[in-house]
């Protein structure tokens, strides 16, 4: 069932593999995407469809310091090298489209402080040009501040088909700005967009609404991680959360529903992923540990209609071919995820 075509929104996939989004912080401090990225998506072009690491949609958002932006001209024409890469092989991609939230900080953002639903921080420390630092207090953003914020993901998405995308994914998954008005643990607003599922959700459909008007609700995919408690995140209800987003998501008529069905840490449980196949009426695609084997079991059960993989398909550029003739699989070297340059990055070896 991996090797099947699948109607994605205006897309026909050849199979049902998605490279999941991988932050790989190739970009460096400009947030330029360039050559070197352009190669390494175009390696993965056999996949149904590749998603993108998240991209900044407003400057001064970066929370890890080396990740690509979509604001700029400059941006637009770098991400053109890897959109006419990946479509010279054949291949589809979306932008993972994105703003960091109180996962950003100002030492890695000319001083500008971050913002969020909330004022707390994320627990731990954050990688800084200062070396690590402790997460900072966001500043909270005022109601009156959040339509521009808003404006910024539907202009990202436009600039993105300007730059040649197949289509945007918008993040609103773990622990991200989005995500930190998704759910109550990080949500302690009182105003109309804290409180109840429907006005923490208000942010998220606010963005799918302008991006969906912006290029097309057949362009769209959507994020979300209602169980995943990086980044200090955590929600009394996430069962009811997804509920509650995929029976509301169906009015969108998204390309597809992108859902993490676990947490990487083990603290949230839950199954989500039989709550979305309840609600959501489009196509839905799992994320996390899924096997080759699950995956295929999860889409003939009819489960999920697409599995993406993440740090396989990192080691694998060619996975879906190695899948199909039963190839051993490299491993990912976990060291150089986040390094600069074609070292674990553009130099995995293919069959």
């Amino acid at each position: 069932m991996l090797f099947t075509p699948l109607q994605v929104g205006r897309l026909t996939l050849p199979n049902r593999f998605i490279l999941a989004p991988l932050t790989r912080t190739r970009a460096g401090s400009e947030h330029q995407p360039n050559e070197l990225m352009a190669e390494y998506y175009a390696q993965r072009a056999s996949g149904g469809l590749l998603i993108t690491e998240c991209t900044m949609v407003l400057p001064n958002t970066s929370a890890f310091v080396a990740e690509p932006g979509i604001y700029s001209a400059e941006q637009i024409e770098g991400w053109k090298k890897t959109t006419a890469a990946v479509h010279a092989k054949g291949g589809r991609i979306f932008l993972q489209i994105w703003h960091s939230g109180r996962a950003a900080h100002a030492d890695i953002n000319g001083g500008q402080a971050s913002v969020s639903s909330t004022a707390v921080p994320i627990e731990g420390e954050i990688h800084t040009p200062n070396g690590k630092v402790p997460y900072a207090p966001a500043r909270v953003l005022t109601e009156a501040e959040i339509p521009a914020i808003v404006a910024g993901f539907a202009l990202g998405a436009k600039n993105a088909i300007e730059a040649g995308f197949d289509g945007v994914e918008v993040h609103g998954a773990n622990g991200y700005l989005i995500d930190q008005f998704l759910r109550d643990g990080a949500n302690q607003r009182t105003d109309g967009y804290g409180g109840s599922m429907e006005k923490r959700g208000r942010f998220l459909f606010e963005v799918l609404t302008a991006v969906t008007d912006a290029i097309g609700a057949d362009r769209v995919g959507l994020r979300l991680s209602p169980l995943n408690s990086f980044n200090s995140m955590i929600d009394s209800d996430p069962i009811g959360l997804t509920s509650y987003l995929a029976d509301k998501l169906n009015a969108y008529q998204l390309a597809y529903l992108h859902l993490m069905r676990a947490d990487f840490f083990g603290v949230q449980q839950g199954d989500v992923m039989t709550v979305a196949r309840d609600k959501y009426k489009g196509v839905l695609i799992g994320n996390m540990g899924y096997t080759a084997d699950e995956a295929i079991q999860a889409i003939t059960d009819g489960k999920l209609d697409a599995v993406a993989f993440g740090t396989s398909f990192l080691a694998n550029p060619d996975l879906p071919a190695r899948i199909q003739v039963g190839a051993a699989l490299n491993a990912p070297d976990a060291s150089t995820f986040y390094t600069p340059g074609a070292k674990g990055y553009t130099d995995y070896a293919t069959l």
